[in-house]
């Protein structure tokens, strides 16, 4: 098999595409073929890219993302003003975001010693968009979190596959690739999420979801951290609500489905209706933690959250061969479980409240 070849110059092929449509009102742009991409390519309002049989690999020592949406990161970006409206990320074929060559940059080391911040280690990072789809795409050896959305609203995330690096490093500096239970020292590649919702974000739709993820597969974490300082809007609510995660497919060395909040942020009305852990299948790890997470006892902020911050959580159809099926803590207002499933060996509940 002949090894593919990457053009350098992504970014500029890609900015120009997306120009032309633009110019010519057709607003759609179709990329293929394999590209390197060393800056963040920007996407506007009223937009479709299509990404049919194309591989977009970040260039390494590359640190920026593969694509944001148009305000992202600017002052008007952070007001209800420069909401970003109607942008799709279409795949066809065989579609590819790829991390590539791991560039070092982590949570231990961003904002030190000239690094940027963790986020540029995202593929999308879409903040203050309303109206969005990303379908179709397989995202190959994550830097950091995959997808991540911040403010975001009104979108669909779906037929998404994750293939995250496993590979291992010892004390003695011997690579190995199977991610072992006890030994997260080890990782290479650490917080290698899928799919991230934080702050803000509202009446979007997660179905058919597959493959591996370091981390957690879909995480809603509604956090007070550096990433909502930066992308916070003015005058939006900070609430995460209205979120439906369906059929999840996949092995995560940490959590199939995660939820999170604290700090006063609130988490409600979050549906979750088939998540199967396809660990044993995949053999990338040796055993994850939960099939699904909702709270945590360590305290990421100020305070952990109140019955009438987290509420109206449904978790449905969960087979699970991590060491919990489903893992409670905090307080959790009408929350409903049923078709809890484990595998030989897994544990039902891990109950913390």
């Amino acid at each position: 098999m002949s090894k593919k070849i990457f053009s350098k110059n992504g970014y500029e092929h890609i900015s120009t595409l997306i120009d032309e449509a633009v110019k010519n009102e057709s607003r759609t742009a179709v990329v293929t073929g394999a590209w390197e991409i060393d800056r963040a390519i920007r996407l506007p309002s009223s937009f479709t890219l299509i990404l049919e049989n194309c591989h977009l690999r970040q260039a390494a020592g590359c640190y920026d993302n593969i694509f944001v949406n148009e305000h992202h990161g600017t002052e008007l970006g952070r007001t209800t003003e420069g909401t970003d409206r109607c942008i799709s990320i279409i795949g066809r074929g065989e579609a590819i975001l790829d991390g590539g060559e791991y560039n070092g940059l982590s949570e231990r080391t961003h904002l030190k010693n000239g690094l940027p911040p963790i986020w540029k280690n995202n593929m999308i990072l879409f903040t203050n968009v309303d109206g969005f789809k990303v379908s179709g795409i397989s995202c190959y050896n994550q830097r950091w979190w995959a997808l991540n959305f911040v403010y975001c609203s009104n979108g669909y995330i779906g037929n998404i596959d994750f293939s995250a690096s496993d590979k291992a490093v010892d004390k003695d500096g011997n690579v190995y690739y199977g991610l072992r239970r006890g030994h997260y020292e080890d990782v290479a590649i650490k917080n290698a999420d899928g799919i991230d919702l934080r702050q803000g974000c509202h009446d979007i739709l997660i179905e058919n979801i597959t493959g591996f993820t370091e981390d957690d597969t879909v995480a809603l974490t509604g956090l007070c951290g550096k990433l909502e300082a930066t992308f916070g809007v003015e005058g939006a609510c900070s609430d995460i609500q209205r979120v439906e995660i369906k059929n999840v497919r996949a092995s995560a060395y940490c959590t199939n489905v995660r939820l999170l909040n604290q700090s006063g942020i609130k988490l409600h009305d979050i549906t979750i209706d088939g998540v199967y852990d396809t660990t044993p299948e995949l053999g990338k790890c040796d055993k994850g933690l939960y099939g699904v997470r909702v709270g945590d006892t360590y305290l990421y902020g100020t305070r952990h959250s109140t019955g009438d911050e987290t509420y109206n959580i449904s978790v449905k159809n969960v087979y699970s061969c991590g060491e919990y099926a489903l893992a409670l803590a905090g307080s959790i207002n009408n929350l409903v479980t049923c078709g809890i499933e484990c595998a030989e060996g897994t544990k039902m509940l891990l109950d913390e409240r």
